[in-house]
């Protein structure tokens, strides 16, 4: 058997190549890593710092500052005021359960709340609590929780509360405007956002601002008609009558009657639009522009203009006003009031005396008379939700027991500030502006309904209704002479038809009768502590009101000052 030996030299050569090989790869390698970083660092910076600014910078969104909402003489009804927002990214958020008791107790929410909004969250980005003072989030911060952020934000507030809740509106959480101006002007008011890029750490903190992209345009200041001093007598007294009268609800405009501005709108109940708290839209409702009724005794006037108008009748023409007969159904007042003038049947109110007026009219002329005083037409103001009413235009087909139902206020339907607006005509010498809720700087469009002979005519047959023996005597405001008209409404019940327990106590006035400068319209729906006539129930209100805002608008009086003048028990209607 032959031994072979292979030569020790040849197994050392063999180590030696393969190390050679191994330490030239690694030489290789980092001859590679080297040329790269030289690439990246040197020669290609931008690559890197394309994902640097990937990973640490965003850009992000500045909030617009909204703008404000002013009565007519510049006093602040809603603004807004900075306030943070408080946030978690569930993806980063590792903390305790102390740590979460820690932060809902600077948050003042409970634990629970945190730990549904967080594990029913796949998102990055998660609200925990949205606009809060900045020391209170600032406080959430300075727990050094990771995950944990908050942003700036603007909060609304109005400073007027329930006083003009109806009119203003309120915002969400986006400040965005849900109600009233606020919704209806809520791109005059939102401004537009602007953005930044900033800069994060590592864990996500912003810890510079790198460059405005662009500045945030705040929004306009609005300026409405309404004088923040009367809007809180009228609140403050329908308030009153609302309580004493064990009232559904109520509402109240004044305008002014040279140019058809909203002085004062409110109603009741009421709201607070600085509550966070959900509000229903039974309550949230401005009823003096949404809701409808039947305007029953405050059309009559206008029905007299009407036959004014068309010369068939005077002030001195004199009607029977015993109960009649049209077809099966029988029209009567309160009382027999016999024979009377145009004059004395508006003073006593007589549905016997308006439809006998009414049915001597040509059913278009009467129909378009209406129509011009804008009963069915839409008001125009932009308000959201807003009504026409609801004004036959069949009147070919009107029988004449609807054409008598129509001359004491049954058979159509208008708001309140459409009423009001009818009233601006008798006001402003036949012509009729129209109504709005901004502050005016122009001349305001107008449109002539009738003669101004015809207008101060029944202007002054309306006088005599506030006085001991009309039926608005509670009306009367001391050392000026009003005009005005009482209604007392049924309304239909849930099964149809009209209830004998329900109704809407209404008057319509103005005042100084003599050159009137203020129109005012008073609507309790529902009084349930005994009276419900609108001479008893909402002339009062109209008296407490319109005394205040002819002192707080400085109004000559027309008249000297009389005694305290007492209430005769009549028929009211």
């Amino acid at each position: 058997m032959i031994k072979v030996v292979r030569p020790r030299m040849t197994v050392e050569n063999d180590y030696s190549k393969r190390w050679s090989v191994l330490l030239g790869a690694l030489m290789f390698g980092m001859l590679v890593l080297v040329a790269r970083a030289v690439n990246l660092q040197v020669l290609d910076r931008q690559f890197l710092q394309h994902e640097g600014h990937i990973r640490h910078d965003g850009l992000v969104s500045v909030a617009a500052h909204r703008g404000r909402l002013l009565d007519r003489s510049g006093e602040l009804l809603a603004i807004s005021t900075p306030v943070k927002s408080v946030w978690i990214n569930p993806k980063e958020f590792d903390g305790s359960e102390r740590d979460i008791k820690s932060l809902a107790d600077v948050l003042g929410i409970s634990t629970k709340e945190i730990h549904e909004r967080i594990d029913d969250s796949s998102r990055g980005f998660i609200y925990i609590k949205r606009r809060i003072s900045p020391e209170l989030a600032d406080q959430a911060i300075a727990l050094g929780l990771s995950g944990v952020y908050a942003d700036r934000e603007f909060r609304r507030y109005y400073p007027a509360g329930e006083v003009t809740a109806h009119l203003i509106g309120f915002n969400n959480l986006e400040d965005d405007g849900q109600e009233g101006m606020e919704l209806a002007h809520n791109d005059w008011l939102k401004g537009i956002p602007g953005q930044k890029w900033i800069m994060r750490d590592g864990k996500g903190h912003v810890i510079e601002d790198l460059e405005n992209v662009r500045l945030p345009e705040p929004g306009k200041d609005l300026s409405l008609s309404i004088d923040q001093r009367l809007q809180y007598l009228a609140y403050r007294e329908l308030k009153k009558a609302v309580i004493q009268n064990k009232a559904r609800s109520g509402s109240l405009v004044l305008l002014d009657a040279k140019n058809g501005e909203v002085l004062a709108m409110v109603n009741q109940p009421s709201f607070n639009p600085n509550s966070r708290v959900k509000i229903s839209g039974n309550v949230s409702r401005n009823r003096a522009m949404t809701d409808v009724f039947e305007p029953g005794s405050t059309i009559k006037p206008f029905v007299v203009a009407c036959a004014m108008e068309l010369g068939t009748v005077k002030q001195t023409t004199v009607f029977d006003t015993s109960p009649m007969h049209i077809g099966p159904n029988v029209v009567k007042d309160t009382h027999n009031y016999g024979a009377l003038d145009v004059a004395h049947i508006l003073q006593k109110s007589s549905n016997v005396g308006v439809s006998k007026i009414a049915l001597n009219l040509p059913s278009s002329k009467f129909w378009a008379f209406y129509n011009n005083l804008g009963f069915g037409q839409p008001l125009e103001t932009g308000f959201p939700g807003e009504t026409s009413g609801r004004l036959s235009s069949d009147h070919n087909q009107w029988r004449p027991f609807q054409k008598a139902t129509m001359a004491f206020g049954y058979g159509l339907s208008t708001s309140l500030l459409q009423l009001g607006r009818a009233y601006l005509a008798l006001a402003n010498d036949g012509v009729m502006p129209m109504v709005g809720l901004l502050k005016r700087d122009k001349p305001v469009e107008t449109h002539q309904i009738m003669s101004s002979k015809t207008a101060i005519s029944v202007r002054s047959m309306l006088e005599n209704v506030v006085s001991r023996e009309g039926t608005a005597l509670k009306a009367s405001v001391n050392g000026f002479r009003v005009a005005g008209k009482t209604g007392t409404v049924k309304k239909i019940g849930s099964r149809g038809g009209y209830t004998d327990n329900s109704y809407l106590a209404l008057f319509a006035g103005m005042a100084p009768a003599s050159d009137p400068r203020l129109v005012m319209i008073v609507m309790i729906d529902e009084p349930s502590a005994g009276e419900y006539y609108g001479g008893a129930v909402s002339a009062p209100v109209f008296s407490s009101v319109m005394e205040g805002a002819l002192r707080l608008l400085n109004i000559p009086p027309d008249q000297e000052a009389q005694p305290p003048l007492v209430a005769v028990k009549d028929g009211v209607i």
